[in-house]
Order: structure tokens, then sequence, then C-alpha cells
């Protein structure tokens, strides 16, 4: 099995890697909005819209206290259920996943002013139905796109202005039978930039593409896919900083799967699985969401919708497998998105169902999270995307 999750600016990891920077990128304090106070941290949240939502918001973070602003709506969109900030910091990208687009769903891309509020600049469709997930490799030229209701995964070139092109590319996971279909529920780009991987929770596969640099067009894998285990629904995958293991959390599995990771061929080897339940606890209509490092590299942590809860690990520093710290009620229903700012300090978490996000300390030793008070209300927050503020 596979992932790569990268709490590290991909700008950060782009100089790094020795890549070369996209056209117009921007370096140091000029790439990030001014609009909030010097060190201050934004906060966009992508949600489902309806009554209480309008599309993208905007908070800002103090990450020395933990005070969040109250949201406010900084792009009017239909259903921006996942989004994801260019490594330049000038623009914003969102899947439309449903809604009264042309084909029903689109990809919408903006430039982000120096307020930190949203223009947007093109919109194109996914290349597929219901896109759910998006990633950026490390140049800034290149959109990845997963659709999970047919499961397909596009790429989407991006230009020097950071408008979308339409689809360049392709792939369509196949069905396994009548009741087997696919559902491709992420795409993400290895640290080194070498590797597509895409979790299908439909087929219980996770797809590997190798992709080229020069054209960025991802082709297929050796082996194409690996498999994870029957009826697990691998739904998002993230990777550690030295590349070495990889963490999947399965949807219908209620459980962590850890993996190996083979930088060199992209292929992920199980070594453990962990519930994400306290002992004794099951429902079969519960299912887990989101699954994120701490930027440490020390902690992992994962949504448990129905449950309503977040999982907390420890990590060994050694092979990567992972200890139980415990689990933190999320005071509302369905937590879907998590999010932990760039200092590691605080987490928030997005309760879909009782529209609401909740934010929790960080305790910098243990991993263990504390609420720090009563919850936000937003309409239906599912996505948490962060972007320090010029000084």
């Amino acid at each position: 099995m596979v992932h790569l999750h990268q709490r590290c600016s991909r700008l950060a990891c782009l100089l790094l890697l020795g890549l070369p920077l996209a056209s117009g990128v921007l370096t140091g304090a000029d790439a990030a909005p001014a609009g909030a106070a010097a060190g201050a941290e934004l906060v966009y949240i992508g949600t489902y819209t309806g009554p209480k939502s309008k599309g993208i918001y905007l908070s800002h973070l103090d990450p020395a206290t933990g005070a969040l602003s109250a949201p406010e709506l900084a792009g009017a969109m239909i259903n921006p259920s996942w989004i994801a900030i260019h490594p330049s910091h000038r623009f914003l990208y969102a899947c439309g996943e449903y809604g009264a687009y042309p084909g029903g769903s689109a990809i919408c891309g903006f430039s982000i002013g120096h307020d930190g509020l949203l223009t947007q600049t093109s919109q194109q469709p996914p290349g597929g139905q219901g896109p759910c997930h998006l990633a950026i490799d490390a140049t800034g030229r290149q959109l990845l796109v997963a659709n999970y209701n047919n499961g397909v995964v596009a790429d989407l070139p991006i230009g020097v202005d950071g408008r979308l092109g339409p689809p360049s590319w392709t792939d369509q996971h196949p069905s396994l039978g009548d009741k087997v279909t696919p559902h491709a529920h992420c795409t993400l780009i290895d640290p080194a930039n070498r590797f597509v991987v895409s979790c299908d929770a439909g087929i219980d596969r996770i797809y590997i593409y190798h992709l080229n640099a020069a054209t960025g067009i991802p082709t297929a894998g050796d082996p194409p896919f690996v498999t994870t285990p029957p009826k697990s629904h691998p739904r998002h995958i993230t990777i550690s900083a030295d590349a070495h293991v990889a963490y999947i959390i399965n949807e219908a599995g209620m459980s962590v799967s850890v993996c190996r990771y083979d930088a060199a061929t992209g292929v992920l080897h199980e070594i453990q699985s962990i519930s994400t339940l306290p002992a004794g606890a099951a429902d079969p209509t519960w299912s887990t969401a989101e699954l994120i490092l701490h930027p440490s590299g020390r902690f992992l942590y994962g949504s448990n919708r129905g449950h309503d809860s977040i999982v907390a690990y420890r990590i060994d520093e050694q092979g990567g497998r992972l200890t139980l710290i415990g689990h933190a009620s999320t005071q509302g229903k369905t937590p879907r998105g998590v999010g932990i700012d760039p200092s590691g300090r605080w987490l928030l978490v997005g309760n879909q169902n009782s529209d609401s996000i909740v934010e929790f300390a960080i305790n910098q030793k243990t991993g263990a999270l504390s609420p720090t008070g009563a919850p936000i209300e937003l309409g239906a927050p599912v996505c948490f995307q962060f972007l320090t503020a010029a000084p």
C-alpha cells in the first residue's frame, strides 16, 4: 500500500529537492498574503454549501495563543469539499464535488489576494465524476484529481499564471464485478515528485503511477497497483518525512495500515494494522475519514465518523509503528476534515453534520488533545488548509 502527505510547505520541499521553481513563483514573505497580523496563520476551510455555507471560508489563527477568528467568506463556490494551495502560495484550487456545473462538477482555480480573499480565475471539468481530492506536484505545474463517483484519476496542467487547463490525462480504475465498482478517494504525490498514488476505496486498491517530470503525464507503475484487505476501503494515505513509512486510513475497516514505503518503486508493504476505535466499540454504520501527520513526525491523527472522535497515535521513531494515545470527542457529528497548523500546536476538526469547527491544543510531549473552547459555527466544514501571513 502507499501514500504521501507533506506538512512542510511544498515550496520548501521544492528547494530541498533541487527542483526548478515554476515561472512566477515567489519566495519569502512576498509569497504569502499580508492581510493578517505578522506571524498569523490563514486557515482556508472547504465546505458543502447550503443554508449555512456559501463556499470557501477564511479564518485567522494566532499560533501563540490558538485564538481563531470567526470564518468569513473568502470565495463563493458550490460544494468546495477539498482545497489545495499552490507551492507559490499565490493560488488556491478547489473541487466542486457536485452542483450546477457543466457536467455536474468542476475544478476551480483562484488567486489569493493580499487580504487572503479569493478571486476565481479558471474553471475546468475534473476529467471524471464527483471530484473529492486534489494534489499539486512540487513544480506547481500539475494538479492531480481523484474522482470518486466513477473512479477516474485525472491530471490538469497549471499555467504560469495559475490558471488551469483542461485535463491532459485520465485513467479509469476498473470495476471488479457488478457490485464492486471503483471510487478513487485521493491522489497524492511522493516527496521526491516521482510517483503518484491513488487510493481507491471501491475496489480495495492503491494505484501507483510514475510522474514524468518533463511532460507531467503519469504512466502506470510496476506493479500498477497494490491491494488492501478485502472491504477495508482505503480512503486517505500519508507518508513520513523520510519517505520510509506510509499510513493508510481504511474507511470501512475502521483501521490504519502501517506500511513500509519503497521510494524506488512506490510500492507499499503492510507491517501493522491498528484499530481507530476504543476496545469494544463497533457499529457497521461508522466510518473513518481524514488522516494527518503531526509536523514533528511523532504523532498521527485520524477521524472517526459515527463514533465522532479523533484518534491519536504515537509513532515509533525506529520503525514507524503506531501506539494508541487515546481518543478525543469532536463535540459534534460526523468529523470529516482535520487540519494541524504549521506550528504543530493546534488541531482543527470540522463536524460536517453539526455545522461546527472544534479546536484542540496538542500536547507537544505526549500528542494528547485538549479542547480549547466552544465550537465555532460554520455550515458543513470538511477541509482545512493553512497559509502563514507575511510579516
